[in-house]
């Protein structure tokens, strides 16, 4: 019974008590009950790409929002996770249980590879330079056709699933999982050593704390989250191609994230979920889609520069200048300390 009253305490000031984590929790909800509701084929798709796409904008945050190192080259994670997938499933016959965690591992490998040569560089000299990794990956697909299918990539990749509902709840599953870990990650003290880097790295390095260590263990965790994005994507759209490595998969990462909110990794999971949806409802106007899309894009930076999830955020809570616990906006004494509220 102690357990239970604990659990009801918390369930009630902790998780109730503050705006934002009741929205987490009924997009979480809404999210597992959605199939069961609608058998709206392709907005389960889409749902499903949405998935699989924030979980690529989330690796981007982590790397360029938290550690502050600054990727424009993102796709290279992307595509090695994609294309190392595609290969073992087609020429060696493995299951999705296999490739997915083994495409994922090969772009953590690429991580490895790519922040060595990257950690001396900062700020739009490593943009430049992580730019450079996804196209050289591009040559080397066109280089040897036989193995990467060249221009017309690889085809005929495995399902994730014979069954749609089964797919859409391991995009979901998955992403929900990685989400989570990610976000325990950067509450933690790896997460406020990379807010520390990304802040003054110079400062952090004086404390006596290896900065090395911690990029790379950035471009480490990136790349494998990344890939994981990437070998879903390729049995689900079971396809692994040049459009894969392109600049603009590179940037639309960017684009979500801080459109969502960096250094949040909700804003993240925000931007996807309003900007993916958007974009691919807009093909019905074919004429106006990206016009539109560049005008919402323009707006939340113009009114909202933090990102729209921290301006929700904003609107919806009120931080105790005491304690620094988070209330809802309708109180005028915080909830732990009592401490008389702003208006």
């Amino acid at each position: 019974m102690f357990q239970v009253r604990v659990a009801q305490r918390y369930l009630r000031s902790e998780l109730l008590g503050v705006p934002t984590r009741v929205l987490a929790l009924l997009f979480v909800v809404a999210l597992l009950v959605f199939p069961l509701l609608s058998g709206d084929r392709f907005l389960l798709r889409i749902i499903i790409l949405t998935s699989i796409f924030t979980l690529y904008a989330v690796s981007w945050d982590l790397l360029a929002g938290y550690a502050g190192q600054i990727s424009l080259g993102h796709a290279l994670f992307f595509g090695i996770g994609a294309y190392t997938t595609a290969l073992l499933n087609t020429r060696l016959g493995l299951p999705p249980v296999l490739t997915i965690p083994m495409g994922a591992s090969a772009a953590l490998v690429a991580g490895l590879i790519v922040g060595v040569p990257c950690l001396r560089l900062r700020k739009h000299y490593l943009a430049l330079a992580t730019l450079a990794f996804p196209l050289m990956l591009l040559g080397i697909v066109f280089m040897f056709p036989r193995h990467t299918g060249g221009e017309m990539g690889i085809f005929g990749i495995s399902r994730l699933s014979a069954s749609p509902l089964a797919e859409y709840y391991i995009a979901t599953g998955v992403m929900l999982t990685v989400v989570l870990a990610t976000w325990k990650l950067t509450t933690s003290r790896i997460g406020l050593i990379f807010h520390a880097i990304r802040e003054d790295e110079v400062v952090v390095r004086a404390l006596g704390i290896n900065t090395v260590r911690y990029k790379l263990l950035a471009f480490v965790l990136s790349g494998l989250v990344a890939g994981l994005s990437g070998a879903l994507y390729a049995h689900f759209d079971r396809i692994a191609g040049p459009s894969n490595l392109e600049l603009f998969m590179s940037f639309q990462p960017v684009i979500w994230t801080i459109f969502g909110g960096a250094a949040t990794i909700y804003g993240p999971v925000t931007g996807v979920f309003i900007l993916f949806p958007a974009v691919e409802y807009l093909r019905a106007f074919p004429e106006y889609r990206m016009l539109i899309f560049a005008l919402l894009v323009l707006l939340v930076l113009r009114f909202m520069p933090r990102g729209f999830a921290p301006w929700i955020r904003d609107l919806v809570e009120k931080e105790c200048p005491t304690c620094r616990v988070k209330n809802v906006f309708v109180r005028h004494v915080c909830r732990v300390c009592r401490a008389p509220l702003s208006s």
